[in-house]
């Protein structure tokens, strides 16, 4: 009986620091200088300091650490900071649709377990940091719509779980490293409306599940590589607006899933038109440019029989 009544408090005392654990202090003040940093206090739903940190909004938290950040559409102004690197069992971030601003920190590489980072739609300037090739368990980055400039850094071609590469819209320049190559996972490369330039890398057929490649509104110069018809899965082909020039691949046509072919204004050679016949699975097609009215005219006619 003794043993019982010596037991029973332990238990209790057990069940109750079970129950009222926190993530480590070291998790908390890098959420606390995040708050400080982004005029916590302004955002559309804020946090309580004062609070037990598994009662602030767009935190998931799992046994004790915080693994997902999801604030979305939340009114959040300001830079992130160096700190936040320290929110190391992350797996998710969804930044989607604020107002961030600054460069995204070197310390974005210390989440090493990160799955999906997605800060579109804000206003983050500056380089991307080469750091970001750490994130090796990445399967989606998606920083499209804000004003990143610089080189892509070769150091993407770390990311080989990632699916998912969607940084248009920003001011990206010079060439698209070879190192993307790597990426074998990559099932979307969304580049365009940047300042890209220079000739596509062949690495680029070594993507054999990518589906969407979009090049769109850059300075991309050169002849398509013959390797481009390897990409098998590919089911979006978008070149338009660049400076592309001759002869397509004849064995362009090798590529049966393509549902969208962008290629106007590019300089590239032949009649065109036709070859909206070679791909049985076409649902947009366009190589209209400002130069070749009389193509564009033709297709018209075509599409309306």
């Amino acid at each position: 009986m003794k043993t019982l009544k010596t037991t029973i408090p332990l238990l209790l005392l057990f069940i109750s620091v079970i129950a009222f654990a926190d993530v480590s202090p070291k998790e908390k003040a890098a959420l606390v200088d995040f708050y400080n940093s982004t005029d916590g206090e302004s955002w559309k739903y804020s946090w309580d300091l004062n609070e037990p940190v598994d009662t602030w909004h767009g935190l998931l938290i799992e046994n004790d650490k915080v693994v997902g950040i999801s604030l979305a559409f939340n009114q959040i102004k300001g830079e992130l900071p160096e700190s936040f690197g320290d929110l190391k069992h992350l797996t998710h971030i969804n930044l989607f649709r604020n107002e961030i601003t600054g460069s995204l920190p070197r310390s974005i590489g210390d989440l090493k377990k990160l799955h999906t980072l997605n800060l579109a739609f804000n206003k983050l300037d500056g380089a991307l940091p080469r750091s970001i090739g750490k994130l090796e368990s990445l399967r989606s980055l998606q920083l499209f719509m804000n004003n990143i400039e610089g080189e892509i850094p070769k150091t993407v071609g770390n990311l080989t779980q990632l699916e998912d590469f969607e940084i248009y819209n920003n001011k990206f320049s010079g060439e698209l490293p070879a190192s993307i190559g790597k990426l074998k996972n990559l099932k979307a490369l969304m580049v365009s409306s940047n300042k890209l330039s220079g000739k596509l890398p062949v690495e680029l057929s070594n993507l054999k599940e990518l589906k969407i490649l979009s090049l769109f509104d850059n300075n991309f110069f050169g002849t398509l590589p013959t390797s481009i018809s390897e990409l098998s899965s590919l089911e979006e082909l978008i070149l338009s607006n660049n400076a592309f020039y001759g002869n397509l691949p004849n064995n362009l046509a090798e590529l049966s899933n393509l549902k969208v072919l962008m290629l106007g204004n590019n300089s590239f050679k032949g009649e065109l038109v036709k070859l909206e016949e070679q791909f049985p699975n076409l649902q947009q097609f366009d190589v209209a440019n400002s130069q070749n009215q009389g193509v564009l005219a033709t297709l018209d006619e075509e599409e309306e029989d």
